[in-house]
């Protein structure tokens, strides 16, 4: 259903292997879990990360053990969306949904939405989507 290869945007990107219908399950985010306090104690490459957060503070780092939807590409007009949901083992998990329609072949994003440090400056999380709807930042609304 999904393809890895060079993207325009950035770097590998996630495409559509075949024609997507809007609502389509993708896949699940895999990796190595973090519990909230074992992800506070850890120190985090800030250039490259593979970190998606959950709403009750444990993280997935999908470059230990994670699969292809670790290469979804930011955008500020995305064509999926990733969700929480409850896993079949009694563990919240990262799903990903087709937002619309998309054709074999097309790049497949969310928008990252990131949190991060204030240390951190903004201009370390510049958007390159190429949106008409850019908001030239990764970082949330």
């Amino acid at each position: 259903m999904i393809r890895i290869e060079r993207s325009p945007v950035h770097g590998t990107g996630l495409f559509a292997e075949r024609d997507l219908v809007a609502g389509e399950r993708m896949g699940e985010y895999a990796g190595r879990r973090y519990t909230a306090r074992q992800a506070a104690r850890r120190e985090w490459d800030q250039a490259l990360t593979y970190v998606f957060g959950l709403s009750d503070g444990s993280v997935i780092d999908a470059a230990e053990g994670g699969n292809e939807t670790r290469h979804f590409n930011h955008s500020c007009e995305p064509n999926c969306e990733a969700y929480e949901e409850a896993g079949t083992r009694g563990l919240q998990e990262i799903v990903f949904y087709s937002l619309r329609a998309i054709r074999a072949g097309e790049e497949l994003f969310i928008d990252y939405q990131l949190e991060v440090d204030a240390s951190m400056p903004d201009t370390a999380y510049r958007c390159a989507c190429g949106s008409r709807l850019c908001r030239g930042t990764m970082l949330s609304a």
